[in-house]
């Protein structure tokens, strides 16, 4: 055999281990990704820190455990409920990551998580509100830094159609403002108020829900984790229970502006 010949049995070894490898990868990220699905089932989040659990003391901690909690292909997403209530607040860790918009609440990324999981910051001026919307499948945990914010939970429309809008976005406060849709008013099945510290927790089989900053005089800033990561959900309207799909954007990335497409 010549060096040639060797030099190319080498060369397609190495591309079918890499092939191999990221197959391998990728097979990993659905299973976790089916896993953490399936947990949505039956988690319905935590009141209290659990017993005897390490606590993370600052932000940074909490980000450490978080990415030590995701190395797992079977996320206990207990631990990670857990992990989020044992961190208090400290607005001189998480004040870079802080922006603010005149004219709606920000989505401003502090950790990506290696494409397991986002961690978040969102700020509410007064009287800031979300659509209601869904979580495409994921979990949610929220947290209050600072401030108050109301959180409204719906059941789901009946009708599910989704229709599809690329000018939809999250921050609108009904969903559409077409209202040529024949459909029944969305159903109210819960209402409470996150204090600071407090932490809360949703996904689809409990429900949409609609978040507010109800402050006309205070400002609100709270931290969110959403697994798996999603960069499309749906936004429904309140009246008649249209379902539009929309992307949902970072008005920053790691303390630094990101340019918008409107």
């Amino acid at each position: 055999m010549t060096s040639v010949m060797l030099m190319e049995n080498t060369i397609n070894n190495n591309n079918n281990n890499i092939t191999k490898d990221n197959n391998e990868i990728a097979n990993g990220e659905v299973n976790r990704e089916h896993y953490l699905r399936e947990l949505t089932k039956t988690f319905t989040g935590i009141e209290k820190p659990l017993k005897n659990a390490p606590t993370c003391a600052t932000l940074t901690d909490l980000i450490s455990a978080l990415h030590e909690a995701f190395a797992s292909d079977r996320v206990n997403i207990e631990v990670v409920n857990h992990l989020l209530l044992s961190y208090q607040s400290n607005p001189s860790e998480w004040r870079k990551f802080a922006k603010f918009d005149r004219f709606r609440y920000t989505r401003n990324l502090v950790d990506a998580g290696n494409g397991k999981f986002n961690l978040m910051i969102l700020c509410w001026n007064e009287g800031h509100a979300s659509a209601i919307h869904d979580h495409a499948d994921s979990h949610c945990f929220m947290k209050m830094l600072k401030g108050q914010l109301t959180e409204v939970r719906f059941a789901w429309p009946k009708d599910k159609t989704v229709n599809e809008d690329s000018i939809a976005h999250i921050g609108n406060d009904n969903g559409s403002d077409e209202i040529e849709y024949d459909g029944e008013e969305l159903e109210e099945i819960s209402r409470s108020s996150l204090e600071t510290n407090g932490v809360c927790y949703i996904n689809d089989n409990l429900g949409l829900h609609r978040v507010e900053n109800p402050s006309h005089s205070d400002v609100a800033v709270s931290l969110h984790l959403y697994c798996p990561p999603f960069d499309t959900c749906s936004i429904f309207n309140k009246q008649n229970g249209k379902r539009t799909k929309c992307k949902v954007t970072f008005w920053s990335k790691y303390g630094k502006r990101q340019a918008q497409d409107n």
